[in-house]
Protein backbone atom coordinates (compact mmCIF):
# COMPACT_ATOMS: atom_id res chain seq x y z
CA UNK A 1 0.00 0.00 0.00
CA UNK A 2 2.95 2.35 0.63
CA UNK A 3 3.89 1.96 -3.01
CA UNK A 4 0.44 3.10 -4.13
CA UNK A 5 0.50 6.09 -1.77
CA UNK A 6 3.96 7.00 -2.99
CA UNK A 7 2.92 6.93 -6.64
CA UNK A 8 -0.30 8.89 -6.00
CA UNK A 9 1.59 11.56 -4.07
CA UNK A 10 4.20 11.74 -6.84
CA UNK A 11 1.47 12.23 -9.46
CA UNK A 12 -0.06 15.10 -7.47
CA UNK A 13 3.38 16.58 -6.83
CA UNK A 14 4.27 16.45 -10.50
CA UNK A 15 1.01 18.11 -11.51
CA UNK A 16 1.94 21.09 -9.33
CA UNK A 17 5.55 21.02 -10.52
CA UNK A 18 4.55 21.00 -14.18
CA UNK A 19 2.14 23.87 -13.68
CA UNK A 20 4.76 25.86 -11.72
CA UNK A 21 7.46 25.28 -14.35
CA UNK A 22 5.39 25.63 -17.53
CA UNK A 23 1.97 27.04 -16.63
CA UNK A 24 3.29 30.59 -16.58
CA UNK A 25 3.88 30.30 -20.31
CA UNK A 26 0.10 30.51 -20.72
CA UNK A 27 -0.27 33.50 -18.37
CA UNK A 28 0.09 35.90 -21.31
CA UNK A 29 -3.41 34.87 -22.35
CA UNK A 30 -4.81 36.43 -19.16
CA UNK A 31 -4.84 40.22 -19.06
CA UNK A 32 -4.02 40.48 -15.34
CA UNK A 33 -1.00 38.16 -15.54
CA UNK A 34 0.19 39.75 -18.77
CA UNK A 35 1.00 42.94 -16.86
CA UNK A 36 3.23 41.18 -14.32
CA UNK A 37 6.99 41.30 -14.52
CA UNK A 38 9.36 38.36 -14.39
CA UNK A 39 9.92 38.59 -10.61
CA UNK A 40 6.16 38.40 -9.96
CA UNK A 41 5.85 35.37 -12.25
CA UNK A 42 8.77 33.70 -10.46
CA UNK A 43 7.14 34.32 -7.07
CA UNK A 44 3.81 32.91 -8.29
CA UNK A 45 5.62 29.84 -9.63
CA UNK A 46 7.43 29.40 -6.30
CA UNK A 47 4.07 29.57 -4.54
CA UNK A 48 2.74 26.81 -6.78
CA UNK A 49 5.95 24.80 -6.30
CA UNK A 50 5.39 24.89 -2.53
CA UNK A 51 2.46 22.55 -3.09
CA UNK A 52 4.75 20.31 -5.14
CA UNK A 53 6.99 19.91 -2.11
CA UNK A 54 4.05 19.27 0.21
CA UNK A 55 3.43 16.09 -1.79
CA UNK A 56 6.94 15.22 -3.04
CA UNK A 57 8.64 15.05 0.36
CA UNK A 58 6.03 12.74 1.95
CA UNK A 59 6.04 10.57 -1.19
CA UNK A 60 9.79 10.05 -0.94
CA UNK A 61 9.69 9.45 2.81
CA UNK A 62 6.86 6.92 2.52
CA UNK A 63 8.31 5.17 -0.52
CA UNK A 64 11.99 4.96 0.45
CA UNK A 65 13.09 1.49 1.56
CA UNK A 66 15.22 2.81 4.44
CA UNK A 67 12.00 4.26 5.88
CA UNK A 68 10.06 1.02 5.44
CA UNK A 69 8.87 1.77 1.92
CA UNK A 70 9.06 -0.54 -1.08
CA UNK A 71 11.47 1.45 -3.30
CA UNK A 72 15.21 2.03 -3.41
CA UNK A 73 16.43 5.58 -3.98
CA UNK A 74 17.16 4.83 -7.63
CA UNK A 75 13.73 3.30 -8.12
CA UNK A 76 12.06 6.35 -6.55
CA UNK A 77 13.91 8.64 -8.93
CA UNK A 78 13.02 6.61 -12.01
CA UNK A 79 9.35 6.42 -10.95
CA UNK A 80 9.35 10.19 -10.43
CA UNK A 81 10.88 10.82 -13.86
CA UNK A 82 8.37 8.59 -15.65
CA UNK A 83 5.50 10.28 -13.82
CA UNK A 84 6.96 13.66 -14.75
CA UNK A 85 6.99 12.74 -18.43
CA UNK A 86 3.46 11.35 -18.38
CA UNK A 87 2.10 14.38 -16.51
CA UNK A 88 4.01 16.77 -18.77
CA UNK A 89 2.74 15.01 -21.90
CA UNK A 90 -0.84 15.32 -20.70
CA UNK A 91 -0.32 18.93 -19.65
CA UNK A 92 1.32 20.00 -22.91
CA UNK A 93 -1.32 18.21 -24.98
CA UNK A 94 -4.19 19.85 -23.08
CA UNK A 95 -2.82 23.37 -22.61
CA UNK A 96 -0.44 23.88 -25.53
CA UNK A 97 -2.37 22.97 -28.65
CA UNK A 98 0.48 24.19 -30.87
CA UNK A 99 2.80 21.46 -29.53
CA UNK A 100 2.61 18.11 -31.27
CA UNK A 101 3.18 14.61 -29.95
CA UNK A 102 5.02 12.61 -32.61
CA UNK A 103 6.26 9.09 -33.22
CA UNK A 104 9.78 9.91 -32.01
CA UNK A 105 8.26 10.88 -28.64
CA UNK A 106 6.49 7.53 -28.44
CA UNK A 107 9.73 5.70 -29.29
CA UNK A 108 11.53 7.67 -26.60
CA UNK A 109 8.87 6.71 -24.07
CA UNK A 110 9.27 3.05 -25.01
CA UNK A 111 12.97 3.32 -24.22
CA UNK A 112 12.13 4.96 -20.89
CA UNK A 113 9.78 2.10 -20.07
CA UNK A 114 12.64 -0.27 -20.87
CA UNK A 115 14.83 1.76 -18.51
CA UNK A 116 12.23 1.29 -15.77
CA UNK A 117 12.21 -2.44 -16.45
CA UNK A 118 15.99 -2.67 -16.09
CA UNK A 119 16.10 -0.44 -12.99
CA UNK A 120 13.55 -2.68 -11.25
CA UNK A 121 15.07 -5.96 -12.47
CA UNK A 122 16.70 -7.85 -9.61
Amino acid sequence: MKGVYTILLLIISNAFMTFAWYGHLKFKEFVWFNKLGLIAIILISWGIALFEYLFQIPANRIGYSANGGPFSLLQLKVIQEIITLVVFTGFSTLFFKNESFRMNHIIGFVFLILAVYFIFKK
